[in-house]
């Protein structure tokens, strides 16, 4: 790896380490434990601590290396090794032999320098015939695919070691932990506690708890900030070290400009690397797939159906033999799960993840990176945002307004979360968004109405149209067939009583969820809607909350289950 990268995860390790691992007693206790030598000789055991970048991993690990009493004394042999992303193979054995043998390994080197070549087999060969018979420990720090971990194992380690040897592994992907280690030995290093979170700020920022709780605004601040870190102490550390430089009744305005200053502010760069570093490494077809993370709000929930519904529509999932479009997906997802790229939220029964979050700290660093590559326009409503010829993604957050000027025609993809866009009344019809792939207005806070949906039935390139809960729509147009390439139609909360004929006419729709609003004392589950894919869909019970007309109230009186010409139900 380069060696700013390096410096800047060192520096990282070191701040962790100067505040005595705050927070990390349990994990420090639990990893010793596993690597701690009892006299059991044995072939190496593998252990390794994943988890999200700027938990601390590298600094726990460092700890537990430098233990004089339970590892320096058991393991007379020992390596701290950094992998990273990139590394030179020749220079990493090198690295090995100088750690593992110490002075005794410079005759060696020099010998093999003498070589008009010196290939990785000459030190691969040196290595393992010098460690067959010794115990040793290891630490290869920030590994980040399968590939290296198998080349180094094969390379380095002798097959025939029984002398109870120790590897150490750091990583953010939980899959390629898994398949280094049996799960007993892979440790999951989680957030700080809350409490102890806090008191991280507090001495980052040379404060006390007696401060904060004589301060309410500072208490305030305090709680604010460390929630805005999300409980990681690489945010907490180095944020801390900006707010060490200011006055207390400066904190808040640091923190409502927080996003900006990520982008500026050098003493973050620690910040934006450990973002930029994962998302440098995604392969290329989880580089789209991460940043439209950037659309959804700050701490927003965010559904895998629906996010791997608009991946699909947008056509960010490559298609895999012997594999569904939503399969594919489905293993985006998962993977940028594995890498700590994303969080899981909710898990089913099953245990399949239902919902995922992406920290605050790394959104607002997604977002300009978003912006940088203009990916996704956000609309602030200061009249700062650049709108650029190659945008294709925009989302709103609220009643936000956006330069005027913008080119509609060029949008794939359009979100609203909140009130309606004040900039959007008299932009938004299907001639200028005639190149709109993907529509979500499951979050909004206004109301749909049947002159709205039959405008938007007329948008024909659309792949994904979600329409949320506050909705007066009694009927599908019959425009609706020609939307040939429409995959998802959701609306959860409508006053449809029938599907038109031409809804049989969307060959590629794969996912329907229609269903009819209901007044609680009308319902009866004895007639559940049924969808076109092949799974019932049961109507929600509750008193709408938007006033119906006439059409609508006669529709709501309409026998059940609809009727959908051309459509064969079966349950």
């Amino acid at each position: 790896m380069d060696s700013y990268a390096e410096d800047i995860r060192n520096q990282s390790a070191r701040n962790v380490m100067k505040l005595s691992l705050l927070g990390f007693l349990t994990p420090r206790i639990r990893l010793l434990e596993m690597n701690r030598y009892q006299g059991n000789d044995g072939p190496p055991k593998v252990i390794c601590v994943v988890g999200m970048g700027g938990l601390g991993k590298t600094a726990l690990s460092r700890k537990i290396f430098e233990s004089e009493e339970d590892i320096r004394k058991n393991f007379p042999c020992n390596a701290w090794i950094t992998v990273s992303q990139s590394f030179h193979r020749i220079e990493l054995l090198k690295d090995m032999i100088r750690q593992f043998l110490g002075p005794f390994s410079g005759s060696i080197l020099q010998e093999l320098q003498g070589k008009v070549v010196v290939q990785v087999h000459h030190l691969s060969e040196y290595l393992i015939e010098e460690l067959k018979e010794k115990r040793y420990f290891v630490v290869l720090d920030d590994l980040w695919i399968l590939h290296d971990w198998n080349w180094i194992n094969e390379i380095a380690f002798p097959k025939n070691n029984k002398k109870g040897s120790r590897i150490v592994i750091t990583t953010r992907n939980v899959d390629l932990a898994e398949k280094c280690a049996t799960a007993s030995l892979v440790y999951h290093l989680d957030f700080l506690q809350m409490n102890d979170a806090i008191t991280l700020l507090l001495r980052k920022t040379n404060k006390n708890h007696e401060d904060m709780e004589s301060n309410k605004n500072m208490q305030k601040m305090v709680e604010r900030i460390v929630n805005k870190c999300g409980r990681l102490p690489l945010a907490i550390l180095t944020i801390g070290a900006v707010l060490a430089t200011k006055q207390v009744s400066e904190w808040e305005k640091f923190y409502e400009h927080l996003p900006s200053e990520l982008e500026i502010n050098p003493s973050l760069e620690a910040l934006r690397r450990m973002v930029t570093l994962g998302y440098n490494h995604l392969p290329s077809h989880l580089k789209p797939c991460f940043l439209y993370l950037s659309i959804f709000p700050e701490d927003f929930e965010i559904k895998r159906n629906r996010l791997v519904g608009r991946w699909i529509a947008e056509g960010f999932v490559r298609p895999k033999v012997g594999m569904t479009t939503k399969d594919v997906g489905e293993s985006y997802f998962n993977e940028l799960i594995n890498r700590s790229m994303i969080q899981r939220s909710r898990v089913g029964i099953a245990g399949k993840i239902k919902t995922c979050r992406i920290h605050d700290i790394i959104r607002d660093i997604t977002v300009s990176i978003s912006r940088q590559e203009n990916f996704v326009l956000l609309p602030m409503g200061d009249g700062s945002d650049l709108v650029q010829e190659n945008t294709r993604h925009i989302a709103f957050h609220g009643s936000m307004s956006c330069k005027t000027g913008l080119d509609w025609s060029i949008i794939r993809s359009l979100a609203i979360f909140g009130d309606r866009p004040k900039s959007l009344a008299h932009a938004v019809c299907p001639d200028q968004l005639r190149m709109l792939r993907v529509l979500d207005l499951e979050d909004v806070t206004f109301l749909i109405t049947q002159k709205d949906f039959d405008r938007i039935a007329l948008l024909c390139h659309l792949k994904y149209l979600s329409i949320g809960y506050l909705s007066s729509i009694y009927s599908l147009p019959r425009s609706i067939g020609k939307l040939q390439g429409l995959q998802t139609l959701n609306m959860p909360s409508t006053y449809i009583a029938a599907l038109p004929s031409e809804i049989s006419k969307l060959q590629c729709l794969h996912t329907l969820r229609c269903i009819r609003k209901f007044v609680s004392d009308n319902f009866s589950l004895n007639h559940p809607m049924k969808c076109i894919t092949n799974t019932i869909c049961l109507p929600k019970v509750f008193t709408p909350l938007v006033s119906r007309d006439d059409r609508a109230n006669k529709l709501l009186n309409c026998t059940w289950p609809p009727k959908v010409a051309g459509i064969n139900h079966s349950v």
